[in-house]
């Protein structure tokens, strides 16, 4: 019956929150808590890197790239999987690796937070503004429809955008909009134009272009040191299998 989940898809989702459970190695809270934009309705987004056992790869049935729970707002890859997407620069994976708030670190949790400027290089500027692009054209097909965009998803643009300059500019990826707090919750609220939103995310994509150019950041991500890092967790897992 549709709704139902049935015996064999329970025992499916038993076997993949007790990745989460038992082989979790980071696991952090993103979204507005992270970001510095809190407020008292704000959702606790966690998100989470689990290392699954080396031996679970020697059956037909490989273990799961990514777990949805066991919590409500709760989301995790595994270790290989999570590397892949940070060295494409993915935004998302990216700032997990940058939150303020961590809830687990395991020793291997810490070897990859150690790696974080190995993901990082001058690919964030092409992924990130794919990323804003695709989010200002669903913002911008709200506005013709509905006459205003969707504020949060607005805020949330502009912090992107935000953090794409600052990093390039830097060098490092610091995901706390604490400076910019008031005015990005007063998108949030909608109380500036869409107008006046627009012309704040060309700005910003204007000025993350010229910060290209001059980014301290290297080429292309160390892609060699993840690697390595990856061979390690997976001997040292199936040595203790």
């Amino acid at each position: 019956m549709t709704g139902q989940t049935t015996p064999s898809g329970a025992t499916a989702a038993s076997g993949r929150h007790a990745l989460v459970r038992d082989h979790t190695v980071y696991a952090c809270v993103m979204g507005s808590r992270a970001f510095g934009l809190a407020t008292g309705s704000s959702d606790t987004d966690r998100r989470g890197v689990y290392l699954a056992p080396t031996a679970l790869f020697w059956r037909f049935e490989k273990p799961p790239t990514h777990v949805e729970g066991p919590r409500e707002e709760e989301f995790s890859w595994e270790l290989e999987r999570f590397c892949e997407l940070a060295l494409r620069s993915n935004p998302n994976i990216l700032e997990c690796l940058h939150s303020p708030l961590v809830e687990r670190l395991t020793p291997v949790g810490e070897e990859l937070l150690a790696l974080r400027g190995a993901f990082l290089s001058r690919r964030v500027h092409a992924s990130f503004t794919r990323y804003a692009k695709a989010q200002h054209g669903r913002l911008l097909a709200g506005v013709r429809l509905h006459g205003a965009p969707r504020w949060k998803q607005a805020m949330h643009l502009l912090r992107l955008l935000l953090s794409c300059r600052d990093m390039l500019r830097t060098g490092r990826l610091d995901i706390d909009a604490t400076p910019y707090r008031d005015r990005l919750l007063a998108v949030k609220r909608g109380e500036l134009s869409w107008a006046e939103i627009d012309a704040w995310a060309s700005r910003l994509s204007d000025e993350s272009d010229a910060a290209l150019a001059r980014s301290p950041l290297p080429a292309a991500p160390d892609a060699a040191a993840v690697e390595s890092f990856l061979h390690r967790a997976r001997r040292t897992s199936a040595a203790s299998a």
